[in-house]
């Protein structure tokens, strides 16, 4: 299994995912740049990715949705604030309604996906902020925790390959 640690800070409001792979760092940035690459991975294995729009540019963003195993649609979204090919990236993520417009009812998490050479591969950090303890709260008990880490478990497979 690719994830090393998963560190849930309720002090600090941060949920904090580390996973190292034998793939240098480049071959792991690509499977965040590409987002036909991306959407192999981002989510649980139940619940796939498509990306509809991916632009890792500060002030850009992505725009995609999920499908579950019945076929229900699961909108996210994301604006990007810092990008730095191929180490870095920070984004605002959150969750979108049916039109793929943001939905103000639901929490959003700062990330910061670091990624730095380790052990002749690469270490990847994936660090969730979160505004409150009840947002923390509200998106764990949706299994994000769990989510997360399946998502990134399938990112060995796509290296492999």
């Amino acid at each position: 299994m690719t994830v090393t640690s998963v560190d849930k800070d309720v002090d600090r409001l941060t949920l904090t995912l580390v996973a190292d792979f034998t793939a240098p760092v480049e071959r792991v940035w690509r499977l965040w740049a590409d987002p036909r690459r991306l959407e192999r991975w981002w989510g649980p294995p139940s619940y796939p990715a498509t990306f509809e729009e991916h632009d890792l540019t500060p002030g850009g963003g992505a725009r995609y949705y999920m499908t579950g195993p019945e076929g229900e649609k699961f909108g996210g979204w994301w604006r990007v604030s810092s990008v730095t090919p191929p180490t870095a990236l920070e984004f605002t993520d959150g969750f979108s309604d049916q039109d793929g417009r943001p939905n103000p009812e639901m929490p959003t998490t700062s990330v910061r996906m670091t990624l730095t050479e380790h052990d002749g591969g690469t270490r990847m950090e994936l660090r969730s902020v979160f505004d409150t303890r009840e947002q923390m709260e509200q998106l764990a008990e949706m299994g994000m925790v769990e989510g997360m880490s399946q998502a990134v478990g399938q990112m060995d497979a796509l290296l492999a390959g």
